[in-house]
């Protein structure tokens, strides 16, 4: 269980936040000069330097999202120019790819990110630039839109890569796309001329999210512990009916893999911030709260004191571990893996969901991460080594394992956005949203 703090500030942690961004210049100006897009996405090390592992390809724009996070933070306009040149060059098939549910994953963190700098008042407006982005979100989120599954229930969901039959928790942070699409005005346009609300997909898919891979402790099976999440939920395709949890990259699907928990954690926690401050309340509020509080304070309640994750809380070589929850994570222990995206993730969903009610308890437990995150064993202080944040894990059950001493590109990228998220209280900038 992470450890209960009342003593920790963004303030205090502010020397380490600037270590962070000053160690990772140094990695992205290392992977720019060392690999080219055709090579495809950078997505975990081996042995210090990024390698690509081809599935779909949905790390790239946090490849480039990572130099823009850059300039964000430090203002070195290079880190500027790499994300916006890459940008242009490399993101185009990301907005039009129907294949995939990883539409908020890419483009919110290339576009989203350039177009909320220009927002901000941090690079010029520049109305055609503008206007490209925001032809570049809308079109995002509407082909993410059209991976629609209907539920009996009345309701639907995006599925996921594997077909129509197939809900995966990590699509509750990538449905930012549809949100910000609607923000800008945009709709759906169907069979004929339908118009069809992206905002009210992206309630309804969040609603299946809360339903279906959320559990609340009600007794819906034998292993329904209130807030552990299934990765993947199961569909009967021809009439919508709910049939089972599954995983893909969890260890089964009645144990809780800690990225999709951390997934579930800030995508909720941002939803809820939209709601309360752009987006209007929708009666689904109050599941998306529940979903929120439950998924937090499971992580809250399964994590080792200092505040990192092993990678699914049913991992069967825990028992090896004894009082795992006792005792801080060791990444080096030779029966489960840390995984330290997890953290880097869940840290901001803690912060922002403690921010939005109040609760020291969530708002603590979200420094104590970062606190951890952001120092050795897990900052990676060796500028030979192009990962930023040390001992992640990318899909144990395949064999695709970053694992001890190596990093992911998510997990870096979600380090930098949470400690920028920090810095920006520090500096007293403006909060920093998905949205504008």
């Amino acid at each position: 269980m992470i450890a209960p703090r009342t003593d920790l500030t963004p303030q205090a942690l502010a020397p380490k936040l600037r270590r962070l961004f000053d160690l990772s210049a140094a990695k992205i100006r290392s992977i720019e000069e060392s690999r080219e897009p055709s090579q495809g996405a950078p997505v975990f090390t081996a042995n210090g330097r990024y390698t690509s592992r081809g599935w779909t390809e949905w790390t790239q724009g946090f490849q480039f999202g990572s130099a823009i996070l850059q300039f964000d933070a430090t203002g070195e306009r290079e880190f500027l120019e790499i994300g916006r040149n890459r940008t242009l060059a490399v993101m185009a098939p990301h907005v039009t790819h129907t294949g995939v549910h990883d539409h908020g994953f890419n483009n919110i963190s290339t576009y989203g990110n350039l177009l909320r700098l220009m927002a901000e008042g941090r690079i010029p407006d520049n109305p055609w630039e503008r206007r490209f982005y925001e032809m570049a979100l809308k079109c995002s989120g509407a082909v993410q839109a059209l991976r629609w599954s209907r539920t009996a229930d009345g309701g639907g969901y995006i599925h996921s890569f594997n077909g129509p039959h197939s809900l995966f928790v990590d699509t509750i942070r990538t449905v930012r796309a549809l949100v910000v699409s609607h923000r800008l005005g945009h709709v759906l346009m169907g069979e004929n001329d339908r118009r069809i609300s992206l905002l009210e997909r992206a309630i309804e898919h969040a609603r299946a999210t809360a339903r279906y891979a959320v559990y609340y402790g009600e007794g819906r099976d034998a292993y329904d512990v209130r807030g552990r999440v299934a990765h993947e939920s199961i569909f009967n395709a021809n009439d919508g009916c709910y049939r089972c949890p599954n995983s893909q990259q969890g260890y089964s699907p009645f144990s809780t893999w800690t990225r999709g928990l951390a997934w579930a954690m800030c995508g909720f926690a941002e939803l809820l911030e939209f709601f309360d401050e752009g987006g209007g309340v929708p009666p689904a509020a109050a599941e998306f709260e529940r979903a929120a509080r439950a998924t937090c304070d499971f992580y809250i309640e399964n994590t080792p004191p200092d505040g990192i994750p092993y990678w699914d809380t049913g991992a069967p070589g825990l028992a090896a571990l004894g009082d795992w929850r006792g005792q801080p994570a060791d990444p080096w222990n030779s029966h489960e893996p840390v995984d330290s995206s997890a953290a880097a993730i869940a840290a901001q969903g803690l912060l922002r969901l403690g921010r939005r009610l109040r609760d020291e308890r969530h708002w603590q437990a979200g420094l104590a991460v970062c606190e951890t995150l952001f120092a050795e064993p897990y900052l990676s202080t060796d500028r030979g080594h192009q990962g930023l944040i040390l001992h992640s894990v990318y899909h144990r059950p395949n064999g695709w394992c970053a694992g001890a001493g190596e990093s992911s590109m998510w997990g870096d990228y979600h380090a930098r956005e949470v400690a920028l998220y920090l810095l920006r209280m520090v500096e007293k900038g403006p909060y920093l949203k998905f949205w504008v």
